[in-house]
């Protein structure tokens, strides 16, 4: 009499496709990113000279998009066909990189509640070193802009900062008409005005310190993002939790399948 041994050893169709499902959204999220990237540097003539990468010396946005994109692209990748050829080295490396982004962001976040006064004076030297390049690429300009705007801020710790932009400079020989100006997004709005006044920061800096309050923001953007985020604090701790549980969930999901997996190919050894 011959006896055979069935193995109950298989892989989970649901944790598979929950795990490729999860992946798809991170590989369309990249192409997108990808994409808009892509076109931003072909609209300012980056792709046709590699060279202007190089020439901004503030932060490019669109490195940033691609960047993003790029990881996103790459794990969405390696989770999708990871799930569905069951490959264990393509499940690893993207459950291997999602732990390794989860560990860097506590390691941050931990660094940066301890090291306030470090992270300030870093953000003050990148806010000032993107001040200077505000002319030089029309997306840090929007950037710039956008950032003063919401945050009804003016430089990075007072409007005086525009000085370390050659066309807001005062002392400047620069014959540019912003000189010992700001630029529009300084200014405080008036609700009675439907179009927006972009020459409304010329010459603010000429008057006393006295009259600026009636014409523009007067506090910087690192104070006042350091008063926005206690008021903030749950937006802000909830946004962190969110990522974090769903870091820990496509790691969950990679590992158990990993483990269906081998589990499979252990019994079929026999």
């Amino acid at each position: 009499m011959h006896y055979y041994r069935y193995s109950n050893a298989e892989v989970s169709c649901w944790y598979k496709y929950l795990l490729f499902s999860y992946n798809i959204v991170f590989w369309l999220g990249g192409v997108a990113f990808l994409a808009a990237g892509l076109w931003a540097w072909s609209e300012k003539g980056v792709l046709s000279d590699l060279t202007k990468v190089t020439g901004l010396h503030g932060l490019d946005p669109v490195v940033l998009v691609l960047i993003v994109g790029t990881v996103m692209f790459t794990l969405g990748f390696a989770g999708c066909v990871g799930a569905l050829r069951e490959n264990i080295c393509l499940l690893q490396f993207f459950c291997g990189t999602i732990v390794f982004i989860f560990l860097l962001e506590m390691a941050v976040a931990v660094l940066a509640f301890l090291f306030q006064d470090w992270v300030r004076d870093r953000v003050k030297e990148f806010f000032e070193n993107n001040i200077k390049s505000y002319r030089d690429d029309i997306d840090l300009q929007n950037l710039i802009d956008s950032l003063q705007k919401m945050n009804h801020c003016c430089g990075a710790q007072s409007p005086d900062d525009w000085d370390f932009n050659i066309y807001f400079n005062c002392s400047s020989e620069s014959k540019s008409r912003e000189k010992c100006g700001v630029p529009f997004s300084c200014c405080i709005p008036d609700p009675a005005q439907k179009v927006v006044n972009t020459q409304c920061g010329y010459d603010v800096r000429k008057k006393s310190k006295s009259q600026w309050d009636d014409q523009i923001f007067v506090k910087g953007c690192i104070p006042a993002l350091e008063a926005w985020l206690p008021r903030n604090i749950y937006v802000v701790a909830g946004g962190f939790i969110a990522i974090s549980l769903l870091q820990i969930f496509g790691i969950f999901l990679a590992r158990t399948l990993i483990s269906d997996i081998e589990a499979v190919k252990a019994s079929n050894a026999f």
